[in-house]
C-alpha cells in the first residue's frame, strides 16, 4: 500500500494541491517536506500531535521531514484560527520553549544520519533587511488575495494588526528558503494553514520557476466538531509536568464512542486493517478499543513503561485490580488534617483554581467512597483512613489516592 493510500485511509488528508503529481512523487522519489511549529509554549499539545504523526508516517515511508521551529515567526504571531492578537513573546521565552519542544519531537521523529532535519527560522528571518525583503518578496504578494484568505478574513472584523498581516509573507519565505537550501518541495500542516501554504507555493513558483506542493491534515475535532484536547485544567499537553501521564491516559480512555476509531487512525500506528475491523464493533468491544487507544497514544508520547503504569492504575481503580501504586497520589501528614479537603485537593493539582474546586464541591462533584462532599470546609479525620490512604472521586471518572505518610 502506498503512503498516499495509507494517509487517505487513515483520514489525514483534508486538502492538497496537484494530487496526481503528489501521488507520483511519493511513490517514486524521496520527498523532502516540512511542517512548521511556532514555539508559543514550552511544550507541544495534542493539537500538534496529529501533525507529528503525519510527519512520522511520511518518514516511515522513506521521505525526509524538516521540523521547522518558528523562532522568527513566533515573534510576529500567526493570526490563523485566532480571534484576538496573540500575546507577544520575548526572545528568551521563545528560546526556552524551543528547548522543551525539541525534546518531545525526538520521540516521534528520527533525526539521526540526516533522516530528518530540525531547523529554526529565526536563523534566516531575524537578519532580514526590511526594505530588501519588501522589494524581493513583498512584490510577489497580492493584498487582494491576502484579504481573501480565511485566516485574514476572520480577523478583519475584530482588527488585524499590520504586524500579523506580515505573517503570511514570512511563512511563504520559509518555504522558499527551505526549497533553495534544503531541496524542500512540499509543505504539510493543519488545515487552518491552507492560505499560508498556497502563498508559499506561489512564491516558490515565481522565484524559482519550480512546482511545489502542499497537503493539509484534518484538525483534531470530536464528533461535535469541537477541537479535541481541551480539559478542565486547560490544554492536553504532551509534557507530563503540565498534564500528568495518568490524566493523559484517562483522557483517551474516556473519549466519546464516536471518536475512538478516528483517534486510532490519526494518533496511533495500529495497523489500518485492524482499525477498520474495530470500526465494525460495538458495545463492550468499543470499550476494549478505548483501552487500546489510551495505551497506544500514551506509549507514543510517554514511553511504554509510563503507559503500563497508567494502565495498571486505571485497572486498579476501575477494573478490580489491587495495585494502587500508580494511581494519582496526594501525600499528606497528620498536620495536614487541619486543612480543608478543598485545600488538600488544590495543593495536589486536582483543580486549576480555588473557584473551580469550590464549584465542584458545592455541585456534588466530589465524593469519598459513596459519600458526596458538599461542604467546602469539610476536613478529613484520622478515622477516615481505614488503611493509610483513602480514595477521593472527582466526577465519575477521576479518582485520586490521598496517602497518609507517617
Amino acid at each position: 500500500m502506498s503512503i498516499f493510500e495509507e494517509l487517505q485511509r487513515r483520514g489525514y488528508i483534508k486538502q492538497l494541491t496537484h494530487e496526481e503529481e503528489i501521488k507520483k512523487a511519493l511513490e517514486t522519489e524521496k520527498v523532502t517536506f516540512y511542517i512548521g511549529f511556532d514555539p508559543t509554549a514550552d511544550s507541544l499539545h495534542v493539537g500538534h500531535f496529529i501533525a507529528m504523526m503525519f510527519m512520522a508516517h511520511m518518514q516511515k515511508a522513506g521521505h525526509r521531514p524538516i521540523a521547522l521551529l518558528g523562532g522568527g515567526t513566533a515573534m510576529i504571531g500567526d493570526p490563523s484560527g485566532k480571534t484576538d492578537m496573540r500575546s507577544m513573546l520575548t526572545r528568551e521565552d521563545i528560546e526556552r520553549n524551543i528547548v522543551g519542544i525539541k525534546k518531545q519531537m525526538q520521540r516521534f521523529i528520527d533525526f539521526r544520519e540526516d533522516k530528518a532535519i530540525l531547523l529554526n527560522n529565526a536563523d534566516w528571518l531575524m537578519d532580514l533587511n526590511y526594505v530588501d525583503f519588501l522589494r524581493d518578496i513583498g512584490i510577489h504578494f497580492s493584498v487582494n488575495n491576502m484579504l481573501r484568505a480565511e485566516s485574514i478574513k476572520q480577523r478583519m472584523e475584530k482588527g488585524l494588526s499590520f504586524l500579523e498581516f506580515n505573517y503570511m509573507l514570512m511563512q511563504g519565505y520559509d518555504f522558499l528558503y527551505l526549497n533553495q537550501h534544503h531541496g524542500c518541495t512540499m509543505q504539510l500542516g493543519g488545515d487552518d494553514q491552507w492560505s499560508n501554504m498556497l502563498a508559499g507555493i506561489d512564491l516558490v513558483r515565481r522565484k524559482e520557476r519550480k512546482t511545489a506542493f502542499a497537503m493539509t491534515c484534518t484538525l483534531l475535532t470530536n464528533a461535535e466538531g469541537q477541537k479535541m484536547g481541551k480539559t478542565v485544567n486547560g490544554a492536553l499537553w504532551l509534557d507530563p509536568e503540565k498534564t500528568p501521564v495518568y490524566d493523559f491516559y484517562q483522557y483517551w480512555r474516556n473519549v466519546d464512542d464516536r471518536d475512538v476509531v478516528k483517534c486510532l487512525k490519526l494518533l496511533t500506528f495500529v495497523d489500518i486493517d485492524e482499525i477498520e475491523r474495530i470500526e465494525a464493533l460495538e458495545g463492550q468491544d468499543i470499550n476494549e478499543a478505548k483501552k487500546l487507544l489510551a495505551f497506544e497514544v500514551t506509549k507514543l508520547v510517554h514511553g511504554e513503561e509510563e503507559a503500563d503504569k497508567a494502565k495498571s492504575a486505571a485497572e486498579a481503580l476501575f477494573g478490580g485490580g489491587t495495585d494502587l501504586s500508580n494511581v494519582p497520589t496526594i501525600e499528606i501528614t497528620k498536620e495536614d488534617l487541619s486543612k480543608s479537603l478543598l485545600e488538600i485537593l488544590l495543593a495536589g493539582g486536582v483543580f486549576p483554581s480555588k473557584a473551580e474546586g469550590r464549584r465542584n464541591i458545592e455541585q456534588g462533584g466530589v465524593s469519598i467512597g459513596e459519600e458526596k462532599i458538599s461542604n467546602i470546609h469539610h476536613q478529613l479525620k484520622e478515622t477516615d483512613f481505614e488503611e493509610d490512604y483513602l480514595l477521593v472521586k472527582k466526577g465519575k471518572k477521576k479518582i485520586y489516592r490521598i496517602l497518609m505518610v507517617h
